[in-house]
């Protein structure tokens, strides 16, 4: 069942998910919309976890109805990082409407990689920097200096911090600090072993 939406928590529920967001605008005495509900609740299902499914009664929640020109009903609008990218008024085909949403979905996709891919990139030339300044170099090897990246990012997203994906993150935040990518132990095992631990820095 989608989660209904008000004026209240309406910013809240769409702002931040990495996700699309498809909000369906509708009444309860509305003929049309007690048509096309089902409709969107069982292409949820069949996208299980690759879109949010919210509703927002249109008697209910005035004042965002009115920000986003929502005069019509039904009315479906999908939103990307809390703005709304694409929508339609109306009952549609089942058919249209998922190939609609695959599009949007697959643009989502690209987009979340394309900016997983910029952070990569400019993490690859902050540790080029750091190693060059400090009498080292970055692993030769490419995949896996992005693989140990995207590691810290996981670690970013999980924890708030660009831990080293090769230690175990303990919870304590003072001991934790200093498996922070590039860790405390890395100059030590380059001088020991000609490489850090997880392989990030090279001699």
């Amino acid at each position: 069942m989608a989660s209904i939406l008000t004026d209240e928590n309406f910013e809240k529920e769409i702002n931040g998910s990495k996700k699309p967001v498809l909000v369906d605008f509708f009444a309860t005495w509305c003929e049309p919309c007690a048509v096309l509900a089902p409709v969107l609740e069982k292409i949820a299902d069949e996208l299980s976890g690759q879109f949010i499914l919210l509703k927002a009664n249109l008697d209910d929640i005035p004042l965002t109805a009115q920000k986003f020109n929502v005069d019509r009903i039904p009315t479906v609008v999908i939103f990307k990082d809390g703005k709304p990218i694409s929508g339609f008024v109306g009952v549609r085909a089942e058919k249209e409407i998922k190939e609609w949403l695959e599009k949007m979905i697959k643009e989502n996709n690209e987009s979340v990689i394309s900016d997983e891919q910029e952070k990569i990139e400019q993490m690859i030339k902050e540790y080029d920097d750091y190693a060059r300044k400090n009498g080292f170099m970055l692993n030769p090897d490419r995949k896996k200096v992005e693989n140990i990246i995207r590691g810290s990012l996981k670690n970013e997203k999980k924890y708030g911090k660009k831990y080293c994906p090769c230690r175990r993150v303990t919870g304590n935040l003072k001991e934790d600090s200093k498996i922070i990518c590039p860790c405390v132990y890395h100059l030590e095992e380059l001088e020991k072993d000609g490489k850090c631990f997880c392989g990030l820095f090279v001699k």
